[in-house]
């Protein structure tokens, strides 16, 4: 479990992979701990409308993630390094 995908304060991107493992588990209707770093997400219930709606609220934060990132590899530890990736270049990119 990898705790280090870090954003800005009351940003729309979860600050933290837990609390990014606790949206996902929101979404699809499970404990947190239903949701493995492999699983995937699409099986588990998480539907393209939602994964759309993430994707439009990481981007309005400042993550250019897009949906076709995301549905490519639909797992948690791939978004986790994929969010923590997009927000270590937006701060390195930060005046």
């Amino acid at each position: 479990m990898n705790g280090s995908a870090h954003t800005e304060p009351g940003s729309d991107a979860p600050a933290t992979g837990e609390q990014l493992r606790a949206k996902l588990a929101d979404l699809i209707g499970v404990s947190p701990t239903e949701i493995a770093d492999d699983a995937n997400l699409i099986r588990l219930g998480l539907g393209s409308l939602q994964m759309m709606r993430l994707v439009t609220a990481w981007r309005r934060s400042g993550l250019p993630v897009t949906f076709g990132e995301m549905a490519r590899t639909p797992t948690f530890s791939s978004w986790n390094e994929l969010i923590t990736r997009q927000v270590a270049a937006k701060a390195e990119n930060s005046p």
